[in-house]
């Protein structure tokens, strides 16, 4: 009788190693997911603040309206939530609308190579931040999953992964689909 109570501790046992270590894993994942989309967004402040130099040549006062825009930036670490993350992104949004304003006001700015290319590494960067963001809530997804559903979630709060974690918003003017 002994025997089988020791049996059935020692499964008990392991079994919440192996839930711990799977939570672990599925949380650093969530975090690196989060660092990446820091990464990909300071690479697109970098591109922003580039076109807002080349803009100085330009125009005094739109160049003073941009850097108010970009002087709101803020470097994201891998310590941020998801809140100053979607924030982070208005303010990028805001400055990118500005800068396509700007160039419809000035042909010759369209037409400078440097700006041309700055642009192009933009919008790159633009694609690497959505891709980076699908890639974070496909692994808050997986996490959240996993922490509510049986049995992980009878131990999951126990063993320090009780919290939801919380998804990035989507523009859903970007999410509709285009009238055609």
């Amino acid at each position: 009788m002994l025997i089988i109570i020791v049996a059935i501790i020692a499964i008990v046992v392991g079994y919440l190693v192996v839930i711990q270590r799977r939570l672990v894993h599925l949380d650093e994942n969530c975090y690196n997911a989060l660092s990446q989309i820091s990464v990909q967004q300071n690479a697109r402040w970098e591109a922003i603040t580039s076109l807002v130099k080349l803009t100085k040549d330009y125009s005094d006062y739109e160049y003073k309206t941009l850097m108010d825009v970009v002087k709101q930036r803020q470097t994201l670490t891998k310590n941020d939530d998801v809140n100053k993350i979607n924030e982070q992104q208005k303010i990028m949004e805001q400055a990118i609308s500005k800068f396509q304003v700007i160039s419809e006001a000035y042909p010759d700015l369209k037409a400078d190579q440097v700006y041309t290319k700055t642009m192009e590494s933009l919008k790159q960067y633009e694609d690497q931040v959505r891709y980076s963001q699908m890639v974070y809530n496909d692994t808050v997804t997986k996490f959240n999953r996993k922490i509510r559903q049986l049995p992980a979630s009878l131990f999951a709060s126990m063993l320090g992964f009780g919290d939801l974690k919380d998804y990035l918003e989507m523009d859903e003017a970007k999410e509709a689909m285009p009238n055609v």
